[in-house]
């Protein structure tokens, strides 16, 4: 039997910028078909039929998409100021769905199985709110002395938003390394789902 790989990846585009508040963000749920009549059998296809990051098939993951409004202003004393960042952050989450009749025992293994799946992506898309949050919190307000021309704020805040989009997927890899690893929640959720019936 070949050997399924199990993996679970965050997908990142290139970061934004800024925040305003009272926005909201949008999520998607995009689901990959897999079929089966048991537990082996469905894990088994979603190693055949599970979305493709580089070389590897994965079981599910998280990305978003991250655009700013931002406007800057030039100010009597010559500085820059940020008046309004105003965050549009839509989070896709891509998980496999059943096709098809289940058995009932099998049904219940597999939605136990799926309902864990989705709760360990939703845990990645609060890690990358939170990051959206901190840049919101970071830019709000925020004013560069001497900057005419509202070039030297932009430095500023890229330096800062590397460092926040690195943290955050800094804290996702560490969250993956916990549920994956012996005894972790998604090792045991597949290792449920692929003993069961």
């Amino acid at each position: 039997m070949k050997k399924l790989v199990l993996v679970l990846l965050l997908a990142f585009p290139a970061a934004g910028a800024l925040a305003g508040s009272g926005w909201e963000p949008q999520e998607r749920i995009e689901y990959y078909d897999v079929w089966g009549s048991t537990g082996i059998e469905l894990y088994q296809s979603i190693g055949r039929n599970g979305p493709k990051l580089g070389s590897k098939r994965v079981i599910a993951y998280t990305d978003f998409k991250l655009l700013w409004s931002r406007d800057y202003r030039r100010q009597p004393d010559n500085s820059c100021r940020l008046t309004r960042a105003s965050p549009s952050l839509t989070i896709t989450y891509r998980l496999p769905r059943v096709k098809g009749k289940l058995a009932p025992d099998v049904r219940r293994s597999w939605e136990r199985f799926a309902a864990g799946i989705e709760a360990h992506e939703r845990v990645h898309g609060e890690i990358i709110l939170d990051m959206v949050r901190q840049i919101e919190a970071f830019s709000t307000g925020l004013s560069v002395p001497d900057d005419p021309n509202c070039r030297k704020i932009r430095q500023v805040l890229e330096k800062q938003l590397g460092a926040l989009s690195q943290e955050q997927r800094r804290r996702s890899r560490e969250f993956d390394g916990i549920e994956m690893s012996e005894g972790g929640n998604v090792r045991q959720l597949v290792l449920t789902l692929v003993n069961g019936p």
